[in-house]
């Protein structure tokens, strides 16, 4: 695969992507922005697995994708389902649990996928190589194969965050020749960096339909 030059979002780290993908900042934002871009299309319904490690801040992306409020989280003992309607489009994100006891049943939510959005906490050095494992079995089962991945390299409002192009080189994203990729930088706590994964989802979307 082509290499990735990084595109500025939060400082100069904040995504190694395809070269020639586009980045701005539509308005609406989150979920809505993809289904605004959708609109008018004959597909009627999109669904995006949300995955990663527990702690990672996946509920907290979520919540802030459906524009809601993200002061209190608990952690996903199960999953949650996000789905926003516009347009006649639905758009349904499923956000399961990253516990240990809970990654045995990842793979039963694959199926039908149309993108795996995977996030890390960029704070948490000391879980790369696991979460690295993680993505790297879920990327080579059948139900994903082909599927666009966007990794959100989450926390980055922390000091001790690393930069996305570290963790896309610990992570071997390279080597994934199969598939579209990018990582993004972002907080979900602030909401910097989130739209520009999603605005990189639209473009995923829309390049299928050509």
């Amino acid at each position: 695969m082509a290499s990735r030059a990084p595109s500025s979002s939060l400082q100069s780290e904040g995504a190694l992507q395809q070269p020639g993908t586009s980045q701005g900042s539509p308005r609406p934002q989150g979920l809505l922005s993809v289904i605004q871009k959708l609109k008018g299309t004959p597909e009627q319904e999109l669904r995006i697995v949300l995955l990663g490690l527990d702690n990672a801040g996946k509920t907290t992306l979520l919540k802030r994708l459906a524009s809601e409020e993200v002061s209190t989280i608990t952690p996903t003992q199960g999953f949650n389902i996000k789905s926003v309607h516009s347009h006649g489009f639905k758009l349904n994100v499923w956000d399961i649990g990253g516990q240990r006891s809970i990654r045995p049943y990842w793979k039963k939510y694959l199926g039908s996928t149309d993108l795996l959005i995977y996030v890390i906490d960029s704070a948490d050095q000391k879980r790369f190589e696991e979460t690295g494992q993680e993505l790297a079995e879920l990327t080579e089962d059948e139900a994903l194969t082909g599927v666009p991945l966007l990794v959100f390299a989450n926390k980055q409002d922390l000091v001790t965050a690393a930069p996305a192009a570290e963790i896309a080189e610990g992570l071997s994203l390279h080597t994934y020749r199969d598939r579209e990729w990018q990582i993004q930088a972002c907080s979900a706590l602030s909401g910097e960096g989130v739209q520009d994964g999603m605005n990189w989802i639209s473009s995923q979307i829309m390049s299928k339909k050509k």
